[in-house]
């Protein structure tokens, strides 16, 4: 189970890495380009870099999504497709822990390999972590044999420069006979170790040169960047840019405290000289949460020191530039999904399961369909449903109001294999039955799917390309259905029953009479096999006859919008007829127009032949 969850969470991992590369990279870019500034501007940079790291956007893109409002986006579907591959360019698998009820080989060497990943993650994990805490047991053991001042040549030079800076407080000072650099430990109420033997090798200047450096390194909360940043290290173990990124931060940390000391001392002589004393005499503190004097690469931070090239303070520009990147890193995901979840409410549908209160279908057949026919049948009885010469696809498209390709993972013979099958209710359920709406008989189709099929699905919301039907240039050519129309000379199903509703399509033509555009769009939509959304704020019932060219191949089927279609005799195709795209604009005018956005799909986890009865 825990190897299905990992496989099933690798593409969201491999997304948040993408992301906080991406972070980085641009941290990168701004701190080159801020290369003459102050060094805690860029300290800053690489800091926030870091922190995305424990920081997915999925979470506020979860907040913006908490935050939408269903239908009331108007950004244009491209940037959808934009922002989704830039932000997520490796796609999503299948959702763990749904029941598949068959396992393939390869899945079980998938799950094998995601296990291993995860053994080899954890011990990554855990010796990282156990590196840094033996460390912070070393520091620690010292810590507790070190002899608390509160007198000296230590204490009152660092009383001194509390006074210079006051932001930092009052810090305690430990007297430590190790040789460790001086150095400030812990995080909430930090102290300084003070290496005993340090001493007798600086006069008063270089002593309080060093202090300032370590007060800074309170004032600045270093010590909690620093381990959050560890934190990073022994989560993301295995990326080369997580230790990189730690070099920068201790680098322009270690210069940000420089340029601090130096704004306060006239003498760079005297600076330079305490951090090299320091280096002669000390070790350097073994890890990073313990902020001392040395770090960075010496010899360009002492010539930095010496040589007091004047960093340039940030313009307002670049101030006002910074600002609105830091609320653009904020705000950008929310807003992300925002408009992902609003686009999601209004180009895919909700694939609601069957509700408590609608009927069940007391008994069903299911059969292989035996005899030669090109017609299919699929309608809606009185007392239940009957299909004849049909897949299994274009029931799962009715009993989920879904488009073909809106269905995802299913194996072949659900698009090849032909049925007849016939669903009943009981008949104390007649009168319940017949006041239901299509869309809810629909959904009654749900549980005999997974009852004699043992289908088992799952919602996704995949990118795909999407027609959207709209009003053509000059208007539509509808001819618009009169209330009361009976149709005694029009189509009718095979039970002789005609009226409103119904349609009529074979290869290379449609003849529906009474019907709405949306069921117009259904039929295009099982034409072209792609989602078709209606865009034409066209609310009547129209009479309609379309001819075109089809394309090979083309499932003949007469239907209405209610699911009753009935059969008929195909008529010959005409070769000379335009496209369906032409034919849409010249006899109707409507037009189609193609584009990506996000789409709610449908993904059989399994799915079985039935057997007959």
């Amino acid at each position: 189970m825990i190897a299905n969850h990992l496989s099933a969470l690798t593409p969201a991992i491999v997304n948040h890495i993408w992301q906080s590369s991406v972070v980085m990279l641009l941290a990168f870019l701004i701190a080159l380009a801020l290369r003459r500034n102050q060094a805690r501007t860029r300290y800053w940079l690489w800091l926030t870099a870091s922190i995305k790291f424990l920081l997915p956007f999925s979470l506020l893109i979860s907040i913006g999504s908490y935050w939408a409002k269903p239908g009331v986006s108007e950004v244009r579907p491209g940037l959808y497709l934009v922002m989704d591959q830039l932000s997520q360019p490796f796609p999503h698998s299948g959702r763990p822990g749904v029941a598949s009820g068959i396992a393939t080989s390869p899945g079980h060497s998938m799950n094998r390999l995601a296990f291993v990943i995860l053994v080899i993650w954890l011990c990554g994990v855990v010796t990282v972590s156990a590196l840094w805490f033996a460390r912070w047991l070393r520091i620690r053991k010292m810590v507790r044999h070190a002899t608390p001042l509160h007198q000296g040549r230590e204490w009152e030079a660092l009383r001194r420069m509390e006074l210079i800076h006051p932001k930092a407080g009052a810090t305690r000072v430990l007297l430590s006979h190790a040789s460790i650099e001086p150095g400030i430990f812990g995080i909430v109420r930090p102290l300084l170790l003070w290496p005993a033997g340090i001493s007798q090798h600086l006069n008063d200047t270089h002593l309080e040169a060093i202090l300032a450096h370590e007060l800074e390194h309170v004032r600045r909360r270093d010590n909690l960047a620093a381990a959050l940043h560890m934190l990073v290290e022994a989560l993301f173990w295995f990326y080369p840019p997580v230790w990189w990124l730690g070099k920068r931060l201790v680098d322009e940390r270690e210069r940000a405290c420089d340029e601090s000391v130096l704004q306060n001392c006239d003498r760079p002589q005297i600076y330079a000289e305490s951090i090299l004393k320091v280096c002669q005499f000390c070790l350097e503190s073994p890890l990073p949460c313990v902020a001392g004097v040395t770090g960075s690469d010496l010899k360009q931070r002492i010539v930095r020191i010496m040589s007091l090239r004047a960093f340039v303070p940030l313009s307002l520009p670049k101030k006002a530039l910074l600002a609105a990147g830091a609320a653009a890193l904020l705000t950008g995901p929310v807003m992300f999904g925002l408009i992902m979840e609003q686009s999601r409410s209004q180009t895919g549908p909700i694939f609601a399961s069957s509700e408590p209160h609608l009927p069940a279908f007391e008994v069903s057949s299911v059969k292989p369909h035996k005899d030669v026919s090109d017609m299919t049948l699929l309608r809606l009885t009185p007392v239940g449903f009957n299909a004849q010469n049909i897949v299994l696809k274009e029931i799962i498209r009715q009993a989920y109001s879904i488009q073909n390709n809106q269905i995802v993972g299913a194996p072949g013979w659900v698009s090849s294999a032909r049925f007849d099958i016939e669903a009943k209710i009981a008949s104390s359920d007649a009168d319940r039955f017949n006041q239901l709406t299509p869309k809810e008989r629909n959904l009654m189709m749900q549980p005999l799917l997974a009852d004699r099929f043992q289908l088992k699905v799952h919602p996704e919301t995949r990118n795909l390309q999407v027609l959207t039907l709209m009003v053509a240039k000059g208007g539509p050519k509808l001819h618009e259905a009169k209330p009361g129309d009976t149709y005694p000379n029009g189509l009718k199903g095979p039970d002789g029953r005609g009226g409103a509703g119904m349609m009529l399509m074979s290869p290379g033509k449609v003849t529906a009479q009474g019907v709405d555009v949306p069921s117009f769009v259904q039929m295009l939509a099982q034409q072209l096999g792609s989602t078709v959304q209606d865009e034409t704020g066209l609310t009547g019932r129209y009479d309609i006859t379309l001819q075109w060219t089809p394309d090979r191949g083309s499932p003949p089927m007469m239907k209405g919008p209610d699911g009753a279609p009935g059969l008929g005799d195909a008529p010959p195709i005409d070769p000379s007829a335009p496209s369906l795209f032409t034919a849409l604009q010249e006899q109707l005018g409507l037009k189609l127009e193609s584009h990506k956005v996000p789409v709610q799909v449908l993904v059989i986890d399994h799915v079985e032949p039935p057997s007959e009865n």
